[in-house]
């Protein structure tokens, strides 16, 4: 099997105005992913979205968080969503790899702080989730799947301003979401 190609930055960058042309306010649901335990990944085509838990299925409950101060899951982290124009760039065009992102949801919308603010709502299927301000940046993980170039174009000035990496939110309102869903960002929000 042939190791994963990791793009050069020079290549990061000339995907940037694939990502600039995402929807801003109505995009899809692209990938549903549950993380069952650390390093696991399944890919699903429906799951539910619940104000305890987050993702059913997912371990964002029970794996905690190194900065809380009891070690629990973090709040303003339970759903991880990530712009699929992102994923698909830097994983090479090779969608199977988008899950070692370690994001549950991919979507094909723009989640640049500009378009998505903190307190923002998006609607999936039923559910609602609000956009949290904790940060979520590429780690030692996603350099270590992705490549250096990768977790530096995610963390630059730039890819902070388009939240490549993605964004953290929180479900509001519990609901059903399937892949191919209308995410839609919400007046008010």
């Amino acid at each position: 099997m042939n190791a994963p190609r990791h793009l050069t930055a020079a290549e990061l960058e000339a995907g940037l105005g694939t990502i600039r042309e995402s929807p801003r306010d109505v995009g899809t649901l692209e990938m549903i992913v549950r993380r069952p335990a650390e390093g696991e990944r399944e890919v699903i085509d429906e799951g539910e979205l619940d104000l305890a838990v987050g993702l059913v299925g997912d371990n964002w409950k029970t794996r905690g968080h190194p900065h809380t101060a009891d070690g629990s899951a973090h709040p303003d982290t339970q759903i991880n969503i990530m712009n699929a124009r992102a994923a698909d760039l830097v994983a090479a065009g090779a969608r199977e790899r988008w899950p070692l992102a370690g994001d549950q949801l991919y979507v094909d919308l723009d989640l640049a702080e500009e378009n998505l603010p903190p307190g923002s709502r998006l609607g999936i299927g039923g559910a609602v989730l609000e956009i949290t301000a904790e940060p979520h940046l590429g780690c030692k993980k996603f350099v270590a799947r992705f490549g250096f170039e990768a977790g530096k174009f995610v963390n630059s000035k730039v890819g902070k301003q388009l939240h490549l990496r993605g964004l953290n939110a929180k479900v509001v309102k519990a609901g059903r979401i399937r892949r191919g869903d209308r995410i839609t960002k919400l007046a008010n929000g």
